[in-house]
């Protein structure tokens, strides 16, 4: 939708919309239902700003009981809901709906409940990644999943998108670090998925909620599990002349046996940009950077530290750096988490996706998608998850250019359907929001579709929540023509952008 969209929701003539904010009122404070163009705006979307709706109304529950009223609304009069975080998600999850309500989670933001002793947390969706790492720190424990947008995340989006993190490689994504959530689906039905206990009775509801990109229920509380510090923790800087020496290193490091904390790459351009924004002393001459990170006990690092190095070595690093004190690990880890908005410097726009291979691959999938970007006219920039092979390029564009975007799209799609023809997948935590909704007939056939469309229609038969997102209709596929990977091409829906 353009800048110039001037329909506000109270315009004269429009009665459902004059039904829907007096039911809306209703439920909630007049200040927690937002009509105005100007205060509707910032919700237009999420971090994946080229794509962007204006929602027909904003409200701001401020608890439970609100939420459920909210949703009753929307189930009576028929009318989409899409429920938002801290609007970090980078696939258009969180953009609205223009026929509906946008929903944001921001003013539940307490911490409910911090048990030490069985290392657990109970939150709420407003709460952010980082404040439950800070909150529990005086007991010596840490929650995991740590993605790069830990200080403003909400855990509640990490929990609809089943974020990781740069430790994802050993200590899991976030459904690995859930023991409950509370939830409600759209008519307002409250329910429990997950337990204290080891194991649950009945269906898995944990894990199938865990990544349903508020497709399923809208979640208000979340209990995570808490690890303890490591006693000792070792990182070190690899570097390489060539990519694809540095990717099929990362190969072998697994292939050996080891699962570090963390094991991130960087390309040279990347590198660069990273070293000039945050100073963290990296090797600029370098093609390629490992980061790699060992914890445990003393005994451990030690160990596994060594066989590292060893691996490292023999598959061609030019330099191998440890870390001489907790200072400057932090500062190895603040470039790597400081890389995408230092990419941000190099050009007037960028475009971040992910998607996921076979980690044998890196290095070839790598070295083609360096070719088609300069066949394209397309500066690529990448910076990932190695470890879990978990692929995060960063394509550069001005949105000023004609045709840069659109070029910056087939390259995108493109990758994506290069990350499905080597064995791998369309996204590895940013999920599919509406950014990678037709690549999913690529991933899927339509029976596996359909499943997907029938676990939608069990928790909400009228597809109110997050419509649109995720799961392509069948018939969309079938317009398609169910697109074939070799092809190197996957059409974008029709969406608003800039």
């Amino acid at each position: 939708m353009g800048h110039n969209d001037h329909s506000a929701i109270h315009a004269v003539g429009h009665a459902d919309d004059a039904m829907l904010v007096e039911a809306l009122r209703a439920v909630l404070p007049a200040d927690a239902v937002l009509i105005d163009e100007q205060a509707r705006r910032p919700y237009e979307s999420d971090g994946l700003s080229a794509y962007r709706q204006m929602p027909r109304v904003v409200v701001l529950p401020a608890n439970e009981a609100q939420v459920q009223a909210v949703l009753q609304v929307c189930h009576r009069l028929q009318v989409p809901l899409v429920a938002r975080g801290h609007g970090t998600g980078l696939s258009g999850g969180a953009m609205p709906d223009q026929r509906g309500v946008l929903m944001s989670l921001a003013k539940l933001n307490r911490i409910l409940d911090i048990d030490p002793l069985a290392r657990t947390a109970r939150v709420q969706p407003g709460v952010r990644n980082l404040a439950i790492s800070e909150a529990v720190a005086s007991h010596g424990l840490y929650y995991a999943p740590d993605p790069s947008s830990q200080i403003a995340c909400s855990i509640g989006g990490n929990v609809a998108e089943n974020s990781g993190g740069v430790h994802c490689l050993k200590y899991g994504l976030t459904v690995h670090n859930l023991v409950r959530v509370r939830a409600l689906t759209i008519d307002g039905l409250v329910f429990d998925a997950g337990a204290e206990g080891p194991d649950a009775a009945g269906f898995d509801l944990l894990a199938l909620l865990t990544g349903s990109e508020g497709l399923l229920a809208v979640v208000t509380e979340v209990t995570v599990r808490l690890l303890p510090r490591p006693r000792t923790v070792q990182a070190l800087l690899a570097s390489f002349d060539d990519v694809e020496k540095a990717g099929q290193a990362v190969a072998n490091i697994i292939a050996a046996g080891i699962i570090p904390a963390g094991l991130e790459m960087m390309d040279g351009p990347a590198t660069r940009a990273a070293e000039a924004f945050v100073h963290a002393n990296y090797p600029v001459d370098a093609e390629a950077l490992l980061i790699c990170e060992s914890d445990g006990t003393a005994e451990e690092v030690e160990d596994e530290s060594a066989r590292m190095r060893a691996v490292l070595e023999a598959a061609g690093a030019t330099e191998i750096r440890y870390a001489r004190d907790e200072a400057e690990r932090l500062k190895f880890w603040a470039g790597r988490k400081a890389a995408f908005p230092a990419v941000g410097r190099m050009a007037p726009d960028y475009y971040c996706i992910d998607g996921t291979i076979p980690r044998r691959t890196l290095g070839a999938v790598l070295n083609w998608m360096y070719g088609r970007a300069g066949e394209l006219g397309v500066q690529v920039v990448n910076v990932f998850h190695a470890g879990d092979g978990n692929l995060h390029p960063l394509l550069l564009f001005d949105a000023a250019k004609p045709g840069d975007f659109e070029r910056t799209e087939i390259l995108a799609n493109e990758i994506l359907a290069k990350c499905v023809e080597v064995g791998g997948t369309i996204t590895g935590e940013h999920g599919v929001g509406v950014e990678k909704i037709d690549a999913m007939c690529v991933q899927f056939n339509s029976d596996e579709l359909s499943i997907f469309l029938g676990v939608k229609a069990a928790f909400d038969p009228a597809g109110l929540l997050n419509p649109g997102k995720a799961v392509p209709a069948l018939h969309r596929c079938a317009e398609l023509g169910r697109m074939h990977v070799h092809n190197g091409q996957l059409p974008h829906p029709e969406l608003p952008r800039f």
